[in-house]
């Protein structure tokens, strides 16, 4: 590690050890990444070239997603946990350019992150960032900053992309999400992006997925490519919208988007959004 990059990085960041925030921002295409964060994601682009594309194709549907959440649903209120470094078409920004004044928490515990999202958001009384972490629930929700911001009785849309597979199966995934989806007001939709492992459907992109696994975990001790029956339980009580769970750039591609190449990553990162009846 350079020490000029530790030396320039902001207070209370280690540099030496990977942020999966930063390692994303990395393969993004983004600029507030270390070289511990560029040795993870080199290591997860020898197994995928193509990962640059999966990340794309997350933030794409996280747009489509809160566009339909905000427009055709009317949902004027979301809770974005583990929302990461800020690129374009952040949420606030989706959400608001269809629903002015649309009110957004999001929720992340990196410090680069906060640091980032506090400076974008200082003039925004609709829109606040926390810390917090989502194996915390009850602190999410009952954080002041929540609260000022979001009326737990009316409809709220809660986005969970990409942070359920940083938690490990002994963390209890499905718990923390029935905890976050316990308190939505009846009407409330729930986003869930998360690494997939296709099985026999697609047998060696499953090797694939177990490969990235393991760097995964050697490198930043998290990641799990769980299988579509695990990722539809963490909908359990919920009715999923069409077309159910997919990946990514099948969810209600908008009219002339293309869809991307089949890549080692496509059935690897899929989607769902679901409605608390």
């Amino acid at each position: 590690m350079p020490e000029s990059e530790q030396q320039g990085a902001p207070r209370g960041i280690d540099t030496s050890k990977p942020s999966v925030a930063r390692v994303y921002d990395y393969i993004l295409g983004g600029k507030d990444n270390y070289a511990s964060d560029r040795r993870v994601a080199a290591a997860m682009l020898e197994i995928a070239p193509d990962a640059p594309q999966a990340a794309a194709s997350n933030r794409s549907f996280l747009r489509r997603t809160v566009r339909h959440l905000a427009g055709e649903v009317g949902i004027r209120q979301f809770l974005d946990i583990g929302s990461g470094l800020p690129t374009q078409g952040n949420v606030h920004e989706v959400a608001q350019s269809v629903a002015p004044g649309a009110h957004v928490v999001y929720v992340d515990n990196d410090p680069i992150v906060l640091a980032h999202g506090r400076a974008l958001l200082a003039v925004d009384e609709s829109t606040t960032i926390i810390e917090a972490d989502a194996r915390e629930p009850e602190g999410i929700l009952d954080d002041p900053r929540t609260r000022a911001l979001i009326d737990f009785s009316e409809p709220v849309g809660l986005l969970l992309f990409g942070i359920l597979h940083h938690l490990s199966d002994a963390e209890d995934p499905a718990g923390i999400a029935a905890r976050l989806i316990g308190p939505l007001a009846p009407g409330s939709h729930v986003v869930i992006s998360h690494f997939q492992n296709p099985g026999q459907a697609h047998p060696e992109v499953a090797e694939q997925a177990v490969s990235a696994e393991r760097v995964f975990n050697e490198h930043l001790g998290t990641g799990r490519w769980r299988t579509r029956e695990q990722i539809l339980a963490f909908f359990d009580g919920l009715e999923l919208l069409e077309p159910g769970l997919v990946p990514l750039p099948e969810w209600r591609p908008e009219p002339g988007e293309e869809l991307p190449e089949l890549g080692i990553t496509y059935h690897t990162f899929a989607g769902a959004v679901a409605r608390k009846p």
